[in-house]
């Protein structure tokens, strides 16, 4: 090893690539840290990593390679642990027969070696490339974080070079603008976006942390971390985010909302903006709204037959309510725009007041609240109700003087859809009696409510068959879902380059659809509670419920077990 440190040595000094002094000091730092030499120079810069790299190729007589140039064989990389791959610093790139081709930064480590034939049971030929190729390469595969490279080149480039002096919470402007325009600092946003789309992320955070800058992706309703850049680079990054957001850049204490389009290629795409002050600066996050993914007939949603049968029925009526119920982030404005697409016909006259306009629809009056002016749900409502629609969405019914309005016109000719905050469909009954609306007003205005979650779906590309016991299935219900006898297949995905080694790629939605017939709207003049309701769904009007609609899905083997006790609750 000595020798072969000496003869690379002697080669980068021949060829000029390394001078004697920068040798002796890279010599001398490694006497005191016990850092490899090769590290040394490439971390002190006395030498360029391809140069060296080129170097040690060349005299171990093995083949180099620029990763950026050559096309990975995807199947190949998954052969590999991720974890062992970032370990050693080592990437598989083909396989011909019984041989894998691996590339490594470090070919001299036999006991990797060892390890990847042991890992892979494979003959295993070593070709070099450098460890920056390697990490960005694994990052693509494993992670899907190629912008991660270019925005660290983008965030060394800016340096230290950015000094912001604060007073009393207040950004000074004059240093912090200026460097939010630096090409390094437009890149990293750029990037930032640029990734966070080709991710299908939802939504990005962008986090202040104590000691960096924390961006994390949204992808399929969980987060995951990108990128943590410097902590000097953070005031000029949410000072660009602030300038392209139309937020005042002076404001530091107090929460603010913006929003701003990009295009990207053929696609423009709108994100909302949040700002709220943290213990360590401004958080964003920042909600992607794109026009060319919003897919808004009933076959986007994903759902089964029972309830697409149900809502088909409902949206027919010439008047009443239909509410969709659930939390923050569960489709509930999709499912409202894809029963809007099935109403828009040209002899409708369609209105919607939504907070905000989240996407435009050609044919419908879309208005957008504006509570400092008093544009609100309510007044907003009120004055449309005087230009004859046919068809009103409200965005949400968030009192009960919305509330009270809605169900008033729901009673005299129009069809009004909106929204509620409850865990079920029942709970949007007991939820607008609360709100003061008596309940014989509850009962005639309704039509249908709709309870809605979203689970991920099992990626198509490492999708296997998994064995359940039978006695674990049956506790979960599947046996009354599907009928005694009838054994389903489960799946999982294993974890791929395509699914971020999630397993998931992409979600669908989960439904509990309940039809307000009159048996049910005398349980609600007699004020019925909410679980005598339910059980009467479920018993005599074979009401499936979310966790049904779920298991559902699990035995057609489009989602995991797993995945369905999370997006639901045991009835």
């Amino acid at each position: 090893m000595a020798t072969l440190k000496k003869r690379l040595m002697d080669a980068l000094l021949q060829a000029k690539l390394l001078t004697p002094q920068d040798l002796e000091k890279a010599e001398q730092i490694q006497a005191k840290t016990g850092e490899n030499l090769k590290d040394i120079l490439v971390k002190q810069g006395f030498v360029k990593e391809k140069d060296l790299i080129a170097a040690l190729a060349k005299e171990l007589f093995i083949p180099y390679l620029e990763l950026a140039k050559y096309k990975i064989d995807a199947q190949v990389v998954e052969m590999l642990p991720e974890k062992v791959a970032r370990q050693y610093k080592a990437i598989p790139l083909s396989k011909i027969g019984n041989v894998l081709s691996v590339a490594m930064s470090d070919p001299l480590n036999v006991f990797a070696i060892d390890d990847l034939k042991a890992i892979t049971g494979h003959d295993v030929d070593i070709v070099l490339a450098s460890e920056k190729d390697i990490i960005k390469a694994l990052d693509r595969f494993f992670k899907g974080t190629t912008g991660s490279e270019e925005m660290a080149a983008a965030a060394e480039e800016v340096g230290g070079e950015v000094e912001v002096v604060k007073t009393d919470g207040t950004i000074e402007l004059g240093v912090v603008v200026e460097e939010s325009e630096k090409a390094p600092i437009v890149k990293i946003v750029d990037l930032m976006l640029t990734e966070a789309l080709k991710k299908r992320a939802s939504d990005i955070h962008v986090e202040p942390m104590e000691h960096d800058l924390r961006i994390r992706y949204r992808i399929d309703g969980h987060l995951f971390d990108v990128f943590r850049l410097p902590k000097k680079n953070q005031n000029a990054v949410l000072a660009r985010l602030k300038i392209i957001s139309g937020l005042d850049i002076t404001e530091a204490r107090l929460p603010q909302d913006g929003r701003f389009k990009v295009k990207l290629k053929d696609r423009e795409i709108d994100f909302r903006v949040s700002a709220l002050p943290t213990t360590f600066g401004q958080k964003f996050v920042l909600r992607t709204l794109d026009k060319s993914k919003l897919s808004v007939g009933f076959d986007s949603l994903g759902m089964t037959e029972e309830p697409r049968r149900l809502f088909e029925e409902a949206i027919i009526k010439p008047y009443g309510m239909i509410l969709i119920t659930g939390p923050t982030g569960c489709g509930k404005s999709t499912t409202l725009y894809s029963i809007l697409n099935k109403l828009n016909k040209p002899e409708s006259n369609i209105v919607t007041i939504e907070d905000p306009v989240e996407y435009q629809v050609e044919g419908i009056t879309q208005i957008a609240v504006r509570p400092e002016i008093g544009l609100t749900f309510a007044s907003g409502l009120r004055s449309v109700l005087r230009q004859s629609p046919d068809v009103v969405m409200v965005g949400e019914i968030r009192d009960s003087e919305t509330a009270d309005i809605a169900i008033k016109a729901s009673l005299t000719g129009q069809v009004v859809l909106s929204t509620l905050h409850t865990n079920d469909a029942v709970g949007a009954i007991t939820r607008l009696i609360d709100m003061g609306i008596e309940p014989f007003l509850v009962a005639s205005s309704l039509i249908v409510t709709s309870a809605k979650r979203l689970c991920r779906r099992i990626c198509q590309h490492c999708k296997e068959p998994i064995d359940i016991p039978r006695e674990t299935w049956k506790k979960l219900g599947l046996e009354r879902v599907l009928g005694a006898g009838e054994k389903p297949t489960f799946f999982k995905g294993k974890g791929c380059h395509v699914c971020n080694n999630s397993g998931y790629f992409e979600r669908i939605g989960i439904h509990e659809v309940l039809m307000i017939d009159d048996a049910v709207r005398g349980l609600i003049i007699q004020r019925a509670s909410s679980g005598h309701i339910k059980e009467f769904a479920m018993k005599e009007k074979g009401m499936r419920t979310l966790r049904d609609d779920a298991m559902l899905l699990v035995a057609r083997g489009i989602t995991t077990i797993e995945e369905a006790l999370r997006a639901t609750t045991e009835e």
